[in-house]
Formats: structure tokens, sequence, C-alpha cells
């Protein structure tokens, strides 16, 4: 009878796996991708060791004719992160470093908040998993389109502020994976560039992914910006290169399909073990644990936990684990989605910054499960729209504006040098005058200042960037009218340029 039993039970659970009509959502993504408006995106479905649906929607870039492909090519951001985590592995697994080795054993130099103590005591592990206590998205202002190198970001990280305890909370930190990008190099002797190639993507057959703007093939999608004024606009590549570890590959769906099955067979591929057992259950085992809100239980039910692995975000999802992460790039957006005891996977790679990629995974991850089919992309669209983003926030600063005022120094005050410990050199000039605002080794950041009110004074950005559009810096004067400093006022949600306290040299 118990045979008869587990064998109803295995009948019952291939008939709904069979049920599902992937036809039907390919069609469902197509129309979401028009809801959304996001001009091209790909998308890969992996089930039992086996590709679904790898397919190509829309256009390369808005109002091309340039179809996007399985083989098209998109950032994938911050979904490089499991990469990262997956070459310490291979590392820990062939006995060239351990998980709980210093970080300062391979980075003499790796400091954090000014704690000697804490710094001394960072592991491996630690860097991996957002717990040592730096804020979420914080100090990102060093790297976002520096030519500094990996050493020198990470160095300057010294100066970005404690937000909790040590160990005692959650940070989502860029900075901490591109340190680990460096102790893969020192262990290794080559740029973790090299080793994920050597170790990982060239195995796997994961031709056309590439690390660097410089190496785009023409089968590329070009990014996009949703604007008030425009619409969707394309935007140029920004380069990656420096904190490459933190978001720097750039994949197709059929690449990360690869990937995927990879992971979903227990790190094996074509009869070869990429990543051992053990260490793979331990980039899937919670390494630093916090609560879900009530909004986001109500947004997505079925979660109860939820928390960061190695490189891997982790929740259960119906009783189930599910294995996760998103990558915001400027300009594109992705979303990969895994259910290990369905050996199920999901990717959505976008080219614009529209929240399609999360609904999208849920509703296809939700079709083999049989739970909670409803129409994610329309709940989320909706949801979307009723935000304005920080178009609040400009808004309120341009109601603020006083007119007819006057700066209280003539502008030749303010031309010099502003020093702040944590990113550099802000230079100021006036050129026949023009007066400009340049960032050291940051040079796509030049732009032009405009007065706005009393000593503030609008940044005119020579260049479209994803993040933000409008800007202020707020020239600081003493009792006697002497300038010492400048306050930077740029509202978005990713690159905090208020951190900075720049002080006149």
């Amino acid at each position: 009878m118990k045979k008869l039993l587990s064998l109803s039970l295995l009948l019952l659970f291939i008939s709904t796996q069979a049920q599902v009509d992937v036809k039907a959502i390919d069609k469902y993504i197509e129309q979401a991708r028009k809801d959304w408006n996001v001009p091209g995106m790909a998308v890969a479905i992996v089930k039992d060791g086996k590709v679904v649906l790898s397919k190509g929607y829309g256009v390369k870039e808005i109002g091309g004719k340039d179809k996007v492909d399985d083989n098209t090519l998109f950032a994938i951001a911050s979904n490089s992160k499991a990469f990262v985590a997956s070459c310490i592995a291979r590392l820990v697994e062939d006995g060239q470093l351990s998980w709980k080795d210093k970080v300062r054993d391979y980075l003499p130099y790796f400091t954090l908040y000014g704690d000697e103590y804490i710094s001394s005591m960072v592991t491996v592990e630690d860097l991996l998993c957002h717990r040592v206590g730096l804020g979420t998205f914080s100090g990102d202002v060093i790297w976002y389109k520096s030519e500094k190198t990996p050493e020198e970001i990470i160095k300057q990280a010294a100066f970005v502020p404690e937000v909790y305890e040590f160990r005692d909370g959650y940070g989502y930190t860029n900075l901490m994976f591109i340190a680990a990008g460096e102790v893969i190099r020192q262990v290794t002797g080559e740029p973790w560039e090299a080793y994920v190639k050597k170790h990982f993507m060239n195995p796997l057959g994961m031709e056309n992914t590439v690390i660097s703007i410089s190496d785009l093939p023409d089968n590329t999608a070009t990014p996009h910006k949703p604007t008030l004024e425009s619409g969707t606009v394309p935007i140029e590549w920004a380069s990656w290169d420096a904190p490459s570890a933190a978001g720097g590959i750039i994949s197709s769906s059929t690449d990360m399909a690869k990937w995927m099955m990879m992971n979903l067979n227990g790190g094996e591929w074509d009869g070869k073990q990429c990543i051992d057992k053990e260490q793979q259950n331990l980039l899937w085992t919670p390494h630093n644990n916090f609560k879900l809100s009530e909004g986001s239980k109500e947004s997505i039910p079925g979660r109860h936990f939820a928390g960061y692995g190695l490189g891997w975000s982790l929740m259960d999802y119906h009783g189930t684990l599910a294995v996760s992460h998103g990558g915001g790039y400027d300009g594109m957006y992705s979303r990969v989605m895994m259910v290990p005891d369905l050996k199920l996977g999901v990717v959505v790679l976008t080219n614009t910054m529209e929240g399609i990629s999360t609904p999208l995974a849920y509703y296809i991850v939700n079709q083999y499960m049989k739970k909670d089919m409803r129409d994610w992309s329309a709940e989320f669209l909706e949801r979307a729209r009723s935000r304005n983003g920080h178009k609040e926030d400009v808004d309120e600063r341009r109601a603020a504006r006083k007119m007819g005022t006057k700066p209280s120094v003539e502008e030749s005050a303010l031309v010099g040098t502003y020093y702040d410990p944590m990113y550099g050199d802000i230079t100021v000039t006036n050129d026949e005058g023009e007066l400009r605002i340049d960032f050291q080794d940051a040079p796509l950041l030049s732009a032009t200042l405009e007065h706005w009110h009393y000593d503030t004074y609008e940044i005119k950005w020579d260049k479209e960037h994803a993040w933000f559009d409008f800007g202020t810096v707020s020239f600081e004067l003493d009792n006697n009218l002497k300038v010492e400093g400048i306050e930077l006022d740029v509202p978005n949600g990713d690159i905090f340029f208020h951190e900075l306290h720049p002080k006149k040299k």
C-alpha cells in the first residue's frame, strides 16, 4: 500500500508539472514587456536539467529594428556576486584559503571605519554576506564611474561610516565584494575575472559572457533610462571594470541558463564538479538573517523568513527553499530565481530600469509550483506607477528654491580644491566665466554649476546618468565669509553624494 501511495504521489507530481503551459508563459512575458514599456529583454527557464525556454523579446534599442535573441548580452549586475562567492568556495575546496581566514592576511591595508580591532577580525566569509557594519549602498559613490583601481577603492572604504555593530545587522555592501575580488587576486596571482572564466564560464560553455564593456560584441542590448520628460531613452554603457566583482558580468539568457543548471545540479556540469556540493550548500545557508516587513509579506505571500547566504539571497517560499538575487546596472535590471527542490530556475534580463524582472520571475515560478497564480506583472506595475521614484524629492527641492537671491561671495572665491577622505579631491574651477565641478578619477561626473539660490548652485551634468538627474552643491562659509567646504545634494537611492563632506584645502 505504501508503495502504491508513493507511486500515486509521484504520478501526481509529474502530472502537475506537465500542466505548465510554456506557450502561455511566453505570451505572458511579451505582454508584460509591452505593459511595462520595456524595449528589450531575455528570459530563460530551466527545469530538471533542461532548458524549457530561452528567448529574446523586443528590441536591443528603442526605436530600432534589431531584435533581442537568446544570445543578446545584458548586464547582470549584482547577480555577479554569486560567481564571486563560487570562486571563493572553489578556492576553499582546493585548500588555497579558508572561509575563516582573516581578510588582512591577504589585504593588509583593509580597514573598516577606523576600528583596528574589527578590521583585524573580518573574515573572507564576512565579505560575502553583508554583515560587516556598513549601510546599504553606503560608499558606492567611491567607485561609481571612477577610474580608481579596486585597491584604491578598498583603501578609501576605510572612511565609510559604521551604521551597526559588526555582525549585528544587514547592510548590502558592494565594497566588500570588491574586496573579495582582490582576495581572489592575491590567492591566485591573477584577476578574479580570469579565475571565474577558467573555472566556471569556460567549463560551462558560457561563450558569449564578458566582464568588461571593452569586450562587448555586436549582439548587445543598449541600456535605457525611464524619464518623466522624454519617456524611455537610451543611455551609454557605464564601465564597471573596477567594481566588477560587485556587478561587472554581462551575459545572455542562454549562458545564464547553463549557470543555473550547474547550480541546480549540485555544482556538476557535463560530468565535472565545478563546485563541491558541500561548499555550494554553504553558499545556500543563511549567514545573515533579517525580518520581512508586513508590507513585503503582503506583496509576496508564502514567505516567512529571509536572509543572505554567501552571494545569494535566501528565503522559504511556500514551504521550500528559494535562492535568488537581483541586479541593478546603469540602464538594466535583472533577476535570477531558483527552487532547488523543483530543479527549477528562471532568469530575466532587461535593458531598462523598470521593475519587471521580479514579478516575472515569481509568476513563472508559481506556474510550476501551482501556488498564488495571480497576475504578478499587473499588480507590480500598478504599484510601480503609483510611486514617483525620486520625483517627489526633486519637486520638493524645486519648490523650496528662493528666486531673486544672490551669492554671498564672488564666484572666484568658490574656486579651489575640496578634499574628502572617503572620496579624494573635488575641484571647482572658473573657465572663462563658466563655473565647473570635477570629481577626482571620475571625469564622467564633470558638470557646470549654475546659481540656484543664495550660496547654492545647481549641478548641470555634462552627461546623462542613470541613477540621478537633478543635484545641487552648497558652499559653506565661516563667519567671515571665507569658503570652507561644500555639501552635495543629489536625490537618488543608490549613489550617496551626501555622504561626502569635502573641505577646501
